[in-house]
């Protein structure tokens, strides 16, 4: 008997043993289904991103790919909409090309 069943009034007895029955090894309970998964999108998809105050292109390809250097891509993605790669403006919503 631990110090709170003391102080709460528990007691062994009490206490219900977890039931285990329907475990099945190599599995979570937690992990989706096959079916319920969401569809997988290739790896060259592109997908959009919206520009917050303090953004720049660095720091989007840095969160996006992993890699600041990478900033051209995004660039060359949206050069109609940004004549400046220095001059991103928050509200903007730029195309982030697939890896």
């Amino acid at each position: 008997m631990g110090v709170l069943d003391k102080i709460f009034g528990g007691s062994d007895d009490d206490k219900k043993k977890a039931d285990f029955s329907d475990v099945r090894s190599g599995s979570s309970s937690t992990a989706p289904t096959p079916a319920a998964s969401a569809p997988s999108t290739p790896a060259t998809a592109s997908r959009t991103y919206t520009v917050v105050k303090g953004d720049s292109l660095s720091k989007i390809a840095k969160r996006e790919y992993g890699d600041a250097a990478r900033w051209h891509a995004i660039y060359d993605a949206n050069r109609d909409k940004i004549s400046n790669p220095d001059l991103i403006h928050p509200g903007q919503v730029l195309t982030i090309p697939g890896a």
